[in-house]
């Protein structure tokens, strides 16, 4: 089998990709960080995690903000994963902290 070859554009418009994708992901981490921040103000002044209402907005509000070339379809899914997956890692952030609160009262 033959070696893929690329032409020098394409290779450019990839290393822009990866370069974009690499921005995004510490975005990510960032907000998920602030997520785990909600959780533990929630948790300490005894409100419920979860907010359908809130998350509801968010994404109608960014459904209204797209930029071309996203449609409203697109940028529902992309946060409604965010956000699950948020949620997920919020839960383990949560029920550690319980656990790391548990052994410290012995």
């Amino acid at each position: 089998m033959a070696p893929v070859t690329t032409e020098p554009e394409l290779e450019t418009l990839r290393t822009q990709i990866d370069d974009l994708d690499a921005r995004i992901l510490g975005l990510i981490a960032q907000r998920v960080g602030v997520v785990m921040q909600i959780a533990e103000y929630k948790l300490s002044r005894g409100l419920p995690v979860y907010d359908a209402e809130r998350e509801t907005r968010l994404i109608n509000r960014l459904c209204e903000l797209r930029p071309p070339p996203l449609d409203a379809e697109t940028v529902r899914r992309i946060y409604e994963r965010l956000i699950d997956e948020s949620r997920r890692l919020e839960q383990r952030h949560l029920t550690r902290s319980a656990a790391a609160r548990e052994r410290r009262r012995g």
